[in-house]
């Protein structure tokens, strides 16, 4: 007799479940550890035990169901990264929901936020949270930028979506390939510059006088880019020195972290100073802040009269915190003349640099553009032209080229058609539009009712699943997502 054959779902889909399995399972173990903090400090535990049995079953079950030595196809791999980053922010958001005292919708939004290290908040009272739920809010965001940043290093890179076969190249000096000891050093690099930078952020801001939880909580949302705060009105309340700092990290976590490591640790700064990317960052960031400072010196409101020291401060602060996708505040810019806002709206189509926990478009791929429109402008003059591209040492390839225009091409279709949506669900276009790009570029903050001061718990229900959407897919690089609704994707997956 024939023996029957397994369903597809989980015969190709076998490590998908024993990683997923293996990160429920530590979910779990964290979860159990906050449940006992907030036994100790007399707050609900009821969430955290509930969202540990649930990890803990469920993380036994899936790592059962799973193969660690399976190896997975592209198209198993893609939807393998699709399902892992959309269930994992499932299971974390049930703290929030029994806790917290959320509605379950309310509760996934926090919790995709978190993982994805957007930092919009759909909290509106901040009394309603303990310790315990703000420190969990603070390791999502830790963790979510650990674990894109190995997705990126280790399989995004290997599978050459959206043209990150050419950053793990330039950064790392290791080709496509899979997971060989090289990558695993270039990972292991990585996560020893992001714990340290973490610990000192964390040191300093204690010492420019933050309280030290919120010290913690704060660095432990820097360096992932992230953005989520205890205080409500996120570093508007801080020393001017804690906003300084907070502008230190914020830059280094939108920096790469591989560059970061032979800096710090073999003390060789000539990587830096070659990188072109890492230049063109460092120039981005101070031309849009000092062309904010002018404006915050120039344009005098009663809500924002600014001396030069404070325009500098509160410029330099709020364009890095946009540019690497953070989203802190240091003060509360949907109150700035429209002038001041347009420039940090342009600023979230910009993003950090690859190999960094910031989302948003990336700098190199910006440069990837730079350099085809520059060709095609040549080949007018030229027609004949044989033009080689090259961004540094690194020749761009036609497939690194097809690579990066699709994924800019998805990502502003996808803000676009947020934006539209978001705009005729709240019958406001200026919300709908920064909401959308913050969403998709995992940046955190809008204009006006999502404003750095504001929250999103006031939105239509169908507005928080569109934007729990656009952070899900910007997360992981748009590619996966748009996969699932091509038909090729799942004739492939069956075989």
């Amino acid at each position: 007799m024939k023996a029957r054959a397994k369903p597809w779902l989980l015969e190709n889909l076998r490590f998908a479940y024993y990683f997923l399995g293996v990160v429920y399972l530590a979910m779990g173990v964290v979860m159990l550890g906050l449940e006992a903090l907030s036994l100790l400090l007399r707050e609900s535990a009821w969430g955290f035990l509930s969202g540990a049995v649930a990890g803990l079953g469920l993380g036994a079950w899936f790592r059962k169901l799973g193969d660690p030595k399976h190896e997975p196809g592209r198209a198993e791999a893609l939807l393998s990264i699709a399902l892992i980053w959309l269930l994992v922010p499932a299971l974390g958001a049930i703290p929030f929901w029994i806790s917290g005292g959320m509605p379950y919708l309310d509760a996934l939004f926090e919790s995709m936020s978190g993982f994805t290290t957007t930092g919009a908040t759909a909290l509106a009272d901040f009394s309603q949270f303990g310790y315990s739920l703000f420190f969990w809010r603070s390791l999502m965001q830790w963790f979510g930028g650990v674990g894109f940043l190995v997705l990126a290093v280790a399989l995004l890179a290997h599978l050459a979506v959206a043209g990150r076969q050419l950053f793990i190249t330039e950064s790392t000096g290791v080709q496509k390939e899979p997971f060989t000891p090289r990558l695993r050093t270039a990972a292991l690099s990585i996560l020893k510059v992001y714990a340290v930078l973490t610990l000192a952020a964390a040191v300093c801001y204690w010492i420019a006088g933050v309280p030290a939880f919120e010290a913690v909580c704060n660095a432990l949302t820097t360096l992932p880019a992230a953005g989520f705060s205890p205080n409500p009105r996120s570093f508007e309340q801080y020393t001017p020195l804690a906003q300084w700092f907070g502008t230190l990290f914020m830059f280094l976590g939108g920096a790469g972290f591989v560059l970061q490591y032979r800096l710090f640790f073999t003390l060789d700064p000539r990587p830096l100073l070659k990188d072109v990317e890492l230049r063109v960052y460092t120039l981005i960031v101070l031309v849009f802040s000092v062309s904010l400072a002018a404006f915050l010196m120039t344009h005098h409101t009663q809500a924002m009269n600014y001396s030069w020291a404070d325009a500098f401060r509160h410029a330099f602060f709020n364009v890095t915190s946009i540019i690497t996708t953070t989203g802190y505040a240091s003060a509360d810019f949907a109150l700035w003349v429209p002038a001041a806002q347009a420039i940090l709206v342009t600023a979230m189509f910009v993003g950090g640099c690859a190999g960094s926990g910031a989302g948003g478009i990336k700098v190199i791929r910006l440069l990837v553009v730079g350099a085809i429109v520059r060709r095609e402008l040549i080949r007018s003059l030229h027609p004949q032209a044989i033009i080689t591209l090259r961004l540094g040492s690194k020749t761009l390839g036609e497939d690194v080229m097809r690579s990066v225009a699709a994924f800019i091409t998805l990502y502003v279709a996808l803000v676009v058609a947020g934006a539209l949506l978001i705009s005729l669900l709240e019958n406001d276009f200026i919300l709908g539009l920064t909401a959308s790009a913050q969403a998709v570029g995992n940046i955190g903050p809008g204009l006006g009712e999502v404003g750095p001061m504001g929250s999103y718990a006031g939105l239509e229900p169908l507005s928080k699943v569109i934007l729990i959407f656009q952070m899900w897919a910007g997360r992981i690089e748009l590619i996966p997502v748009f996969l699932l609704l091509t038909p090729e994707l799942w004739k492939k997956l069956r075989g």
